[in-house]
């Protein structure tokens, strides 16, 4: 039996069975659907988790996509278990394959030139060109090519910004002020999270001639309310985000078969979520709100969404600075004026009523493959998974 083991905001768990259903439910959602007339050959950087995996499933069984991904993940040993996206992308080969579908996985770090080279020859021997490149690389640090390692900081920038969070665990609610980054930890965070790599991504497939006439790219970033804009938007976070936008037209510029964009995603529960101060509280807050008005969405509803009404069809629907927005739901004025008249009343006394932490706590194990409906978890289950494509 596999039980989940919590430690701060991660789960050092993860069950494969559960992570399997996981996918097959998000892969049943997506047929479902009506079919998504998009890309053919698609690479996914950072395709094992939330938004990612999401963009892989519907890549492949939406628009019948062959697909490429790249993850860091790690197989079980010992006593622990794998990673969660071991187990997803062990089941997402799984089902593509049944089902004719091209998909094979890369496990290193995307930072890497090796790893490039790596998808490079991969591509030219089975696919021959790409026309889609999703990046959707959430990493705490980065490794440089010349052995230097720098880390991401989710700090404000100019002044000290305090507001409510949330601790999950105690279902409490207190202040909690978030000190400003140095000059040095923004740089850094931009290295990290920002447009350098995804731009050092385009710029070795073009080199290897393996983009097709006409490639598309995406990258995922998050723009948020105003009352969490000091700690994201205009936070160390926002300053790599902001890095991210503009690398999205100098690709466009630079390279005439490629067309770059942002797509502005909704908040959810993601392991990098989990971690930001301020934004949890106000994920459980959205979620109640959403509910409520039956607008609420996971990754692979709002993936689905940004790549059928919005990414692929023609022209693309795009807001005023060229981004994609499936965040609009989460943006409307009567979802964000109904938030923010609660964040001012909310307090200890009243958070169960107003805040959706049981619907948080569920999304956060299911991410690891608990808590998923239909899966016995009192079932003996072997750790051991092999991802078909790193086993040949």
């Amino acid at each position: 039996m596999i039980e989940p083991k919590i430690r701060g905001f991660i789960c050092t768990t993860a069950h494969p069975a559960g992570c399997r259903e996981n996918v097959r439910n998000q892969i049943a959602y997506i047929k479902k659907q009506p079919a998504t007339k998009g890309a053919k050959k698609v690479l996914v950087i950072g395709a094992s988790t939330g938004y990612g995996l999401a963009s892989r499933i519907a890549s492949a069984f939406s628009c019948g996509a062959a697909t490429i991904g790249v993850i860091f993940d790690k197989p079980a040993s010992g006593n622990r278990t794998a990673s969660a996206g071991w187990y997803n992308t062990a089941a997402f080969e799984e089902f593509a394959h049944a089902e004719g579908l091209y998909a094979k996985t890369i496990n290193g770090d995307a930072f890497s030139d090796a790893v490039k080279q790596e998808v490079i020859q991969m591509i030219q021997k089975d696919l021959g060109k790409i026309d889609l490149l999703v990046y959707s690389l959430a990493a705490p640090r980065r490794t440089m090519e010349d052995g230097t390692v720098v880390s991401s900081v989710l700090k404000t920038t100019g002044e000290p910004y305090t507001n409510k969070t949330i601790d999950l665990k105690n279902r409490s609610v207190s202040d909690v002020t978030i000190s400003p980054a140095t000059e040095e930890e923004i740089a850094d965070t931009v290295k990290v999270m920002g447009g350098e790599d995804w731009q050092a991504w385009i710029a070795a497939l073009d080199a290897a001639g393996v983009l097709d006439e006409h490639t598309v790219t995406v990258a995922y970033s998050y723009i948020g309310p105003s009352l969490t804009h000091p700690m994201y938007l205009n936070g160390s976070i926002g300053m790599a985000k902001k890095h991210l936008y503009e690398t999205a037209q100098t690709l466009t510029a630079r390279y005439p078969n490629v067309q770059a964009y942002i797509s502005v995603n909704k908040a959810l529960v993601t392991q990098s979520s989990a971690a930001i101060p301020i934004v949890p509280l106000y994920i459980s807050l959205l979620y109640r709100v959403m509910k409520q008005k039956g607008t609420h969405e996971g990754c692979i509803e709002q993936i689905y969404r940004m790549y059928h009404t919005m990414l692929f069809v023609d022209p693309p629907i795009l807001d005023t600075d060229g981004c994609l927005r499936p965040d609009d739901w989460e943006m409307r004025p009567e979802i964000q004026e109904e938030i923010s008249r609660i964040w001012a009343i909310l307090n200890n006394e009243n958070l169960e009523q107003y805040a959706d932490i049981d619907g948080y706590w569920e999304d956060f194990y299911q991410m690891f493959g608990f808590h998923i409906p239909g899966v016995d978890y009192q079932a003996d289950v072997s750790a051991e998974v092999q991802i078909p494509s790193l086993s040949e």
